[in-house]
């Protein structure tokens, strides 16, 4: 591969890494959100007699399930960009010797 397809994969990565951490900044934003909700629903859920408070707590623990594994799918996509990042960057210093 040459140096110039080398620096320009080494900027598409950075780019999606780039996107990736803003867009992992924001999920863990609504996440503690979720997280929050569904820990106050369940909080009430246990001092409530009412049915509709346990299906409520219910739902909100399964959104925030799913927000986890949003999250946990993003932070191994990260984790990929960054594997690939650095091994540009060690095709571009063996490209440089």
């Amino acid at each position: 591969m040459s140096r110039a397809s080398i620096q320009r994969k080494l900027r598409q990565v950075n780019e999606r890494l780039l996107r990736a951490r803003e867009e992992l900044g924001v999920l863990q934003e609504q996440l503690l959100t979720f997280l929050e909700v569904a820990d106050d629903t369940r909080v009430r859920s246990l001092v409530s007699d009412d049915p509709s408070e346990r299906v409520e707590h219910h739902e909100a623990s399964k959104h925030a399930e799913v927000m986890t594994r949003s999250r946990d799918r993003l932070s191994r996509s990260i984790s990929e960009l960054e594997r690939l990042r650095d091994e540009l960057l060690d095709r571009l210093l063996l490209e440089a010797r």
